[in-house]
């Protein structure tokens, strides 16, 4: 009985930690809007967050949160990646803010998404924040058996998550992809971007 609660309470930490809109969630969305590799995306960010997790839960929570360079590293290439993803949704917004006729998404290469998977990832110091220190730091407490079924209950949020994020976008793509309606997503996922990367910049001031 106590070894389902702790995989419960891994899961319902994950969901509570993913699911307000962030950098995988708002790429996940677009992929999942044109049908482009969205499957293999939701796959990726499952498979960095199990990683991240698990390496926080074994101690990696420590070194982050006493490692000033790693911090500095991690905030300024966050605060650059976000700032140009932003402007790039911006700019993709304003196109399609003068095309009012429905548009065929253009395709990324299966390469094209990998690497930008990794990027919104690990540049991304929200991700550490989120998973390493702060589910990990939870996942910590447990003894050996607690901490495995406490790292499947996180996997298993996570994999609830992005899956049912990646189908349900595909699955409403033909209303999403509308350009009225992209252009407002657009424009949402570049703000939502570039209030993290100034919440990194204050966060940085203020450590």
């Amino acid at each position: 009985m106590l070894s389902l609660l702790v995989l419960a309470k891994g899961f319902t930490l994950t969901l509570s930690m993913i699911m307000p809109i962030g950098t995988q969630n708002s790429m996940l969305i677009n992929q999942g809007i044109s049908q482009n590799h969205h499957k293999m995306t939701a796959a990726l960010f499952v498979l960095y967050d199990a990683l991240l997790i698990s390496m926080g839960v074994l101690g990696g929570s420590i070194l982050l949160s006493h490692n000033p360079m790693l911090f500095n590293l991690l905030t300024w290439g966050g605060i650059l990646f976000l700032t140009v993803y932003g402007s790039l949704s911006m700019k993709s917004a304003i196109v399609k803010s003068k095309n009012t006729t429905d548009t065929v998404l253009k395709k990324k290469s299966a390469k094209i998404v990998f690497l930008t998977s990794l990027a919104v990832t690990f540049l991304n110091p929200h991700a550490y924040i989120d998973t390493v220190m702060v589910i990990g730091s939870v996942g910590g407490q447990y003894a050996d058996e607690g901490k495995i079924y406490f790292l499947v209950g996180c996997i298993f949020g996570s994999l609830t998550w992005f899956t049912c994020l990646a189908l349900g976008a595909a699955k409403l793509s033909k209303q999403l992809s509308k350009p009225k309606v992209k252009m407002i997503i657009d424009i949402i996922i570049a703000l939502v971007m570039w209030l993290v990367a100034w919440s990194l910049f204050n966060t940085w001031l203020t450590r």
